[in-house]
């Protein structure tokens, strides 16, 4: 089908016209009798060309039969003919729309046009874009390569698919996440893929049929009936499936053998539209031929003719040539419209080339003119390819059914109907169904399968099939089955029969494999290209998106100044030994760390690399080489500069081999740790464990590094870490690259003894480790043997073991990248809220009630009671945004009405302005300029507008742990009056879910699309949350029926009907309406693009109004055509041209019928005045209730919310207990030596590791529910201080049980001070830490758009924090500048104050055998008289032994000479609590400050 088959077949032979019927004559490849498909075309054209066709090749409605003997030229001619017309008209008015565009851009002045306006005779003498030559282009060219076609059909039989399920799985909460935790053999055989995950049960059963190549195939069914499942399981793609029996044949293949040769050839494109935001439309196309473009191509081309000429013909078959250098984008970076997106993933997997394609609702979201655009792009690429496709749709016109051969009829997993289309309708009639001539087949077909629509003929009800199993035995027993069973008998015969075909199929799959491609690979270009050309998309992708470059370099440099202002040309002396020491540390950390958004890059990816893995791209172990080499571009380049400036400007040696020495160890542990970063990400299924696993490797990683305690001092069973710690073996060989050159001086105050008296170097010695007694100099590779027991002679040796770290990162990349398939399928699972006894008993009620209306078959009274009045009014409306050349106008002059009693639809093509208009009519835009009037019975909105309307917006945004019955019940308790009692809100809130017909989920929670409720599910909540607001005023809904199913639809638009019939005022837009759910509206307002009114009025019975008025300007509705379809392709919505010479936005603006509407208006205003009395109620309130009761409310269900969130808060506890439990162990039970008073201070600088891991979970968190509360804050809900209360307050309890957590195993494990006054203090500073942290990831997130912006200012902030805080550079050392105002600002300083005074205070040192430094007294003298003066003037420490002259000299005596010179006094210890717990209060300002003034939902 695919866009790679079109050029083979000379699809590109631009402008050079051949014959069709000399093509057809002479190659009989072109169109061969068997298998033979119809050729779409217009029905009028067909009915009057009576041919036919084989008589196992189906009938599309509508169609007429083909001569058995081979093909109807006349046909062929017909069908292209009418093809050129269709794509030739859109290709040629955008090229015209395009220069048009380009003249005026050129003149300075953005006009708006749209394709529609374009003068289609002006442009057919222009560049022609002949449909028949790009399809089917030069035979003869194609016959001179040797360019053969690809063609296999798909039989399956007894197909059997079960997964998982079939239990109730109810919500788990905090407390399940510990005994899930802990069940330890639970989890390895979870792991193992052993044990009881749930009961197996049958997802598709008994299912049987044949597909030929040239044939399509409907499936249709109601949501979870099964149809993803057959979809995916035809495209063989099996992961995630616990069982698939029966037999599927590929051609002569199965499955297996399938999926081992040519896996590419059956592909599935799913529902959601996944690409790379920050790429173009054309580079994610260019990408996917780079690895695509066959190996044998038509003319000689080169790949990049080729690419181009491809690239071209896409988006010219599509009708988006404009998009070609906009980003494709996604629902956080603005790019391509929804639709065109959409027709974005089409095209890609059309590049593929592949032979079966399976397209699930691919035409949700997309308007009724568009989807039937799509439908015949699919048929014309079928035809000509002879491709095997299978479509399934939710919402199927008339129209877009005619397109398919065959019907699939899925029901609760079971085949109900596999057959011929144009049989499907009478069969299911004959059956006992009562026939519905006005419902269009697939609604018809669908609503045989649901037991509350499904209707019977008179007498027939006993007799007919009832359900599932009645069906299916129904067709099992039918004639269609016989008939199927006997043309798959046939078929497999055929198969012996027609070798060449399929020897044709291996020799093209072979061809179509650039050069060096091995026979066997399911790729179609060779390892190393695959490798080049993701090596181009990623760098591509990186160099991009520039705000995370320009940030990224922003913060490195920054982190560079900071560092080189700290440690400003760093002196030779003993008082520049340990401060190189942390300057080499911090610089090697801080740029390993830069990888760590690797961990979340590699799980958001992976729904790409599974996606261009089925369609068989590139392999995923491609990529992870690929982004090695792009890595290491933009990364040396960043480190370089870092390094230039950290290693000059410290003053590190001056010496060229040691600079690039130094330069390369920091790029080969980056990229060690970006390597191990994915590694992990590979390993682990979801964020949550990729997060765990990772702190628990990091801070191993940290505290063996050798900084933090040196590796003779570590306990035995760590030290093995070292050698596969890329941060230890850099350090380590940092650190000997620079003191291996240099040599140290010992200053005076190292000396000892010093001072007045002491001037003999000969009887001094220097307390730094390394120097000799005599000697003030210390030779740097002293220094590094005795304090890290380094030895400089393996310093190329311990840089050889990063790059093996570095080859086996890869190598587990690469083997995982293969071998692991997270997320590749499955199934999602809605888990449920326990019943206690108030759910249960409304629960029954619900189903009781829902029985009765079965039973009834009639619509019970419901308790709507509107008693409003109110009329909604707009006139001359426009509404303007700022762009890059000036405003740009998206409503254009719209007058229009919604009055009480009427339901008022607002239709138009994709694009148009439909919510944009309702966006502006319920006060939701905060960015642009509103020009116009909008009135409420002819007064300008107050400030209970927004409270008094409902807008069911298009996307589904929800709290994602509340149940379908919450949801509701918290929008009816903050949204309706605060007067009305909760029993009546809560009995509303069970009259709307039945009314919606929710009684099988009220008590489902919502959940993420990923895992959740179903797409049409959270539909329905989304309109229930806003109906169960009981808006006073009016209702507006956006695309309230698209992803739902034709059933579903209807049954909200009905109740839709039923609320307007009760007084309710309801503006709702609609996406592909057949005629029974149109005729169900009143009025219409119809755009066009550019946001100009079409038509605003009545629609009249059978929509006679309205197509009067389209008569009356030169459009004539057919009899047959469905009116809401009809119009928009009058108007030219879709591909078609319009109808009509004139624009139909200028016909509406000279027409009577908007006189009339301005009239109307006017008559409105003045009735609606005198009624209330020209001025609104003195007492309006912008919110129902007040605020503490938003704040009781929102607070209680935030609460819920963490409560039902179990691996956020369990994770976060895990990383708590795990940093403390490891850093404890490393230092156990510290002994009173000297050492350990420094590995003392290193257990409590552990503390500020805190915010590194709280940031990272609290940001996320706090900006989903951001997103939320942007939407429920928009319908004045609640304000932002209970949803900022709520927040920080939920965070309490767990907040203080990781400070717990984290407490205990730090403090007692390495042996701190166990008096309750110190312990008790030092855990109110660490809970006091926890808090800050929380609070501090919130206000960052509060200051910041997204969570994504918030991680990249993460590393900054942590980094200030730590290098300030007076350990890795003691406060004498920091230069003035920073230290008159950073350090006191630093809230580290205060934490790191109190907490080293309380532990060393007081606490005695006895010096270890190696600590003491040795030097001899003077003759005559012994050490205690030696020593006397230097003691007496304060000196610190003391002497081993008093007596003798070979003096044993101990630094410290007691702890508080240790922290004493670093600026630290026991005095200060409860004002830096103080002032550490005031730091909360600052961050809780700018907290509630940012929220309530920063808004960052701009629309």
């Amino acid at each position: 089908m695919q866009a790679a088959d079109t050029i083979q077949h000379g699809a590109l032979q631009h402008g050079v016209e051949h014959d069709p019927v000399k093509t057809a004559e002479e190659d009989p490849e072109v169109a061969p009798v068997a298998p033979s498909s119809s050729s779409f075309s217009d029905e009028k054209t067909v009915s009057n060309t009576p041919n036919y066709i084989p008589s196992y090749a189906p009938t599309r409605p509508g169609m007429s039969k083909r001569p058995k003997t081979g093909v109807s030229v006349e046909h062929a001619e017909a069908d292209f003919a009418e093809l050129n017309r269709e794509l030739s008209g859109i290709s040629q008015r955008s090229i015209e729309l395009h220069r048009t565009r380009s003249r005026r851009s050129s003149s300075g002045k953005e006009i708006e046009a749209d394709i529609e306006k374009v003068d289609t005779r002006a442009t057919r003498e222009s560049q022609r874009f002949n449909l028949e030559d790009t399809l089917r282009g030069n035979r003869e060219m194609d016959i001179e390569v040797g360019i053969r076609t690809k063609r296999i059909g798909v039989l399956w039989e007894d197909l059997k698919v079960c997964g998982l399920g079939g239990v109730r799985n109810f919500v788990k909460t905090f407390p399940d996440s510990f005994v899930d935790f802990l069940n330890v053999p639970g989890t390895i055989m979870g792991l193992l893929g052993i044990g009881k995950k749930g009961k197996e049960f049958d997802i598709l059963k008994g299912f049987k049929g044949l597909a030929r190549p040239g044939e399509m195939v409907l499936v249709l069914g109601k949501p979870s009936s099964g149809c993803t499942t057959f979809l995916k399981v035809i495209a063989n793609q099996r992961f995630g499936y616990t069982q698939v029996a029966g037999d599927v044949l590929y051609g002569p293949y199965d499955a297996a053998t399938f999926q081992k040769k040519y896996r590419g050839e059956a592909v599935y494109n799913q529902e959601d539209d996944i690409h790379h935001p920050s790429l173009t439309v054309g580079q994610t196309l260019g990408f996917a031929l780079d690895t695509k473009t066959p190996g044998k191509r038509p003319g000689g081309m080169t790949k990049n003719e080729f690419k181009t000429k491809v690239i071209e013909l896409l988006l010219k078959m599509f009708n988006i040539e404009h998009t070609l250098n906009t980003i494709v984008g996604n629902q956080f970076m603005r790019g391509v419209s929804g639709g065109e997106r959409k027709r974005v993933s089409i095209a890609e997997m059309m590049i593929t080339g592949s032979c079966i394609c399976a397209w699930d609702n691919s035409t949700r979201g997309l308007d009724a003119s568009t989807a039937l655009d799509y439908a015949k792009s699919l048929r014309i690429m079928t035809n000509i390819y002879k491709t095997t496709t299978f479509v399934s749709l939710y919402q199927a016109s008339e129209n877009i059914y005619s397109q398919f051969d065959k019907v699939m009829v899925i029901d609760a997993g079971r085949q109900v109907f596999f057959g011929q289309a144009s049989e499907a309708r009478g069969y299911f009639e004959s059956l006992g169904f009562k026939e519905k001539p006005r419902q269009t087949t697939p609604d018809y077909l669908t609503g045989c399968t649901d037991p509350f629509e499904r209707e019977y003929k008179t007498g027939m009800k006993e007799s007919a099939p009832h359900d599932t199993e009645s069906l299916a035995k129904a067709f099992n027993d039918s004639v269609f089955a016989k008939r199927l069973t006997d043309e798959m008998v046939a078929y497999r015969a055929e198969l012996e029969t027609e070798k060449e075909i399929y020897q044709d199929f291996e020799i093209a799959t072979y061809e179509a494999k650039r050069k060096h491609t091995p026979k066997s690979s399911v790729y179609g270009a060779p390892f190393h290209l695959q490798i080049w050309a993701l090596m181009q998309r990623q760098f591509l992708i990186k160099w991009q998106d520039k705000f995370s470059l320009v940030v990224s370099w922003i913060t490195s440099m920054t982190i560079a100044i900071l560092l080189a202002t700290v440690w400003l040309d760093l002196p030779l002396t003993s008082a520049g030994a340990f401060t190189r020491g942390g300057l080499l540390f911090i610089s090697l950390l801080f740029n390993a760390f830069q990888a760590f958004g690797e961990l979340a890059g590699c799980l958001l990816g992976r729904p790409i690399v599974n996606k261009h893995r089925a369609y068989t791209f590139h392999r995923p172990s491609a990529l992870w080489l690929a982004q090695i080499f792009v890595d290491v571009a933009f990364s040396a380049t960043q480190i370089f500069v870092f390094s230039i400036i950290v290693y000059f400007a410290c003053g590190l040696v001056r010496d060229a081999g040691a600079f690039f020495t130094f330069y390369l160890v920091i790029v080969t542990g980056y990229l060690a740790m970006t390597l191990f970063f994915r590694t992990v990400a590979c390993l682990c299924s979801s964020f949550d464990v990729a997060l765990k696993s990772a702190v628990v490797i990091i801070t191993l990683f940290v505290l063996t590094s050798g900084y933090l305690i040196q590796y003779a001092k570590e306990q035995v069973w760590l030290r093995w870490i070292f050698y596969i710690n890329a941060l230890g073996l850099g350090f380590s060989t940092l650190m000997m690259n620079e003191f291996q050159r240099i040599t140290l001086t010992c200053t005076s105050t190292s000396l000892v003894p010093s001072g007045p008296g002491y001037n003999d170097i000969a009887h001094q010695a220097c307390t730094l480790a390394g120097g000799a007694p005599g000697s003030d100099i210390i030779p740097g590779t002293s220094y590094l043997s005795d304090t890290f027991q380094y030895d400089a002679g393996q310093l190329w040796r311990n840089w050889g073991i990063i790059v093996v770290l570095i080859v086996v990162f890869l190598f587990l990349n690469v083997t995982l990248g293969e071998k692991v398939n997270w997320g590749a399928g499955g199934r999602t699972v809605t888990f449920y809220a326990k019943e206690n006894k108030e759910r249960k008993e409304l629960n029954e009620r619900l189903m009781k009630k829902r029985e009765n209306r079965r039973e009834k078959g009639a619509e019970e009274g419901s308790e709507l009671n509107i008693t409003s009045k109110a009329v909604l009014t707009w006139e001359d409306l426009t509404y303007d945004v700022p762009v890059p050349s000036g405003q740009l106008r998206l409503l254009k002059d719209v007058f229009g009405f919604v009055r009480p009693g009427q339901l008022t639809a607002l239709m138009g093509a994709s694009g148009a302005g439909k919510t944009t208009l309702l966006d502006v009519l319920a006060s939701r835009k905060n960015v642009g300029v509103i020009g116009g009037d909008i009135l409420v019975d002819g007064i300008a909105p107050g400030t209970a507008f927004q409270r008094g309307t409902s807008y069911a917006e298009q996307l589904d945004v929800h709290e994602s742990t509340q149940t379908v019955r919450e949801a509701l019940r918290f929008s009816a308790t903050l949204r309706q009056p605060f007067e009305v009692s909760q029993e009546e809100k809560f009995a509303y809130v069970e009259e709307v879910i039945s009314l919606l017909e929710m009684e099988d989920i009220a008590d489902a929670i919502i959940g993420d699309p990923e895992s959740g409720l179903a797409v049409e599910q959270r539909k329905r909540v989304t309109i229930g949350v806003e109906l169960a607001a009981k808006p006073e005023l009016l209702l507006f809904l956006d695309e309230p029926t698209s992803g739902l199913d034709s059933q579903s639809a209807f049954n909200i638009v009905r109740f839709l009907r039923k609320l307007s019939a009760a007084g309710q005022c309801i503006l709702c837009t609609i996406h592909q309406p057949n005629s029974a759910l149109f005729e169900n509206f009143d009025r219409l307002l119809l755009l066009q693009k550019g946001g100009e009114t079409v038509y605003f009025g009545d629609i009249g019975k059978d929509a006679h109004i309205l197509l009067d008025y389209f008569r009356r300007n030169g459009a004539d509705c057919p009899s047959d055509a469905n009116p809401a379809e009809w119009m928009l392709d009058a108007i030219g919505a879709g591909n078609a041209p319009r109808i009509g010479e004139r624009d139909w936005g200028e016909i509406w603006q000279s027409s009577p019928e908007l006189a009339n509407t301005k009239d109307e208006i006017t008559n409105i205003k003045e009735g609606r005045l005198k009624v209330v009395g020209g001025h609104r109620k003195t007492e309006e309130q912008e919110y129902a209730t007040p605020l503490w009761h938003q704040i009781k409310i929102v607070n209680r269900r935030t609460h819920l919310a963490f409560w039902r969130s179990p691996n956020y808060g369990f994770t976060r506890l895990f990383n708590h207990v795990a940093l403390s439990l490891i850093t404890g162990f490393a230092y156990f039970q510290l002994d009173d030596s000297r050492s350990s008073l420094q590995y003392r201070i290193f257990v409590i600088f552990q503390a500020t590791v805190l915010p590194a891991l709280i940031l990272a979970q609290v940001e996320p968190k706090y900006d989903l529910s951001r997103l939320i509360f942007y939407r429920e804050s928009a319908a004045k809900a609640y304000k932002q201080i209970p949803f900022t209360l709520g927040m920080v307050l939920a965070e309490m309890p767990y907040s203080l049980l990781c400070a717990l957590g984290f407490f205990l195993p730090l403090y007692y494990l390495p042996g701190f001070q166990k008096a309750p006054d110190r312990a008790g203090y030092q855990f109110l500073m660490i809970l006091i830490t926890e808090l800050f942290s929380v609070t501090l990831g919130q206000t960052i997130s509060a200051l910041t758009p997204s969570s994504f912006i918030a991680m990249l200012l993460n590393p900054f902030v942590i980094i200030v924090f730590a290098l300030f805080c007076g350990v890795t550079i003691p406060q004498p050392q920091i230069p003035k500048f920073w230290r008159a105002w950073l350090y006191e600002l630093d809230p580290w300083t205060r934490l790191i104050g109190g907490m080293v005074v309380t532990e060393l205070e007081g606490r005695p040192v006895v010096c270890a055998a190696g600590e003491f430094n040795t030097f001899s007294a003077p003759a005559g003298q012994t050490c205690g008289a030696y020593m006397k003066n230097f003691f007496a003037a304060g000196g610190a420490g003391y002497i081993a032994d008093n007596a003798t002259s070979a003096c044993q000299y101990c630094a410290y005596s007691v702890g508080n000479q240790f922290y004493e010179p670093l600026g630290f006094s026991f005095d200060n210890r409860w004002r830096d609590l103080g002032i550490l717990a005031a730091f909360i209060g600052s961050n809780l300002i700018f907290l509630f400050l940012g929220s309530r003034y920063l808004n960052f939902n701009r629309r």
